[in-house]
């Protein structure tokens, strides 16, 4: 958790500078794309805040109000980061029509190298952030991420409409819009694979077939335990809850069941730590 929130942290200050420098960039070069780019930029700010709130608020313990804890913010925090992240590429995409419209002078060479810096400083925090997304198995985290390679994307097609600008001479000057809006048709695909596991896991649905599969197969070989009827499996902000229906012989005394329970619940929680808590309800087998 601490390793998530200073990822966030780290994300905030380097998107708002990079947001800035390309801003100014973009304005001194005559580069709307570079512009644009900016501004899609300091939204970075936005988003990465909203994710820091998001896993601080799902890290607080179980409260009277919320006895299972406060996960639901993580799921909730990534949705909306996937939402401003359609809201940036909309603004890209209208800015680059109006660009593309309006007369305007080749960009700065000198951009290009502002461009390159950018790209590598982006994919570099992509990849460690997604590194960490995936460690601490935090939605919101791995969407921060993308965000940050959404970014890169269109800095390098930034990159490219420009040279092309340069390049074609007069009657290219727009290249470095097109290259704009076509990098906003790539945030809008990201941003459409991004939000569908933060609404899935807000709706409770099952989180992949691999952990589903070894509860199963744990909780089945505990002695004891006949058969299993029931397995549900979700996920909660950082943690797992799992529902269990266990089959046990039918003359077995309710004590005995009750210690097949807890052997269960301690099985799973000990292969697994991030499974906050089992529920295990006994059924008697049939005669």
């Amino acid at each position: 958790m601490q390793k998530a929130t200073q990822i966030a942290r780290t994300g905030m200050v380097v998107s708002g500078l990079l947001g800035a420098l390309k801003i100014g960039v973009g304005l001194v070069g005559h580069s709307a794309a570079v512009t644009a780019d900016g501004f899609e930029s300091a939204a970075d700010v936005f988003t990465s805040g909203m994710v820091l709130v998001g896993m601080k608020i799902a890290a607080r313990p179980p409260d009277e109000n919320h006895p299972y804890g406060h996960g639901k913010a993580e799921p909730l925090a990534a949705t909306l980061v996937s939402l401003a992240l359609f809201a940036a590429a909309v603004t890209i995409a209208i800015e680059s029509m109006h660009e593309i419209r309006t007369p305007h002078s080749t960009p700065a060479a000198w951009t290009l190298i502002v461009l390159v810096g950018v790209v590598l400083v982006k994919e570099g925090l992509f990849r460690y952030v997604i590194q960490v997304g995936h460690s601490v198995q935090s939605t919101a985290v791995k969407t921060d991420a993308w965000h940050h390679r959404a970014d890169a994307i269109t800095s390098a097609l930034a990159f490219v409409g420009i040279s092309v600008a340069i390049i074609g001479g007069k009657g290219w000057e727009s290249a470095d819009d097109w290259a704009a809006l076509l990098a906003s048709g790539i945030i809008i695909f990201n941003a459409y694979h991004l939000i569908q596991p933060a609404v899935l896991e807000l709706v409770d649905s099952t989180p992949g077939t691999s952990l589903h599969e070894d509860v199963r197969i744990i909780a089945g070989v505990v002695p004891g335990v006949l058969a299993l009827e029931k397995c549900f499996v979700r996920k909660m902000g950082f943690d797992y809850y799992v529902d269990l229906h266990v089959v046990v012989h039918r003359e077995m005394p309710v004590w005995r069941g009750h210690e097949i329970a807890h052997a269960v619940k301690d099985a799973l929680r000990s292969a697994h730590p991030q499974i906050a808590d089992v529920l295990v309800h006994i059924e008697p087998a049939d005669a």
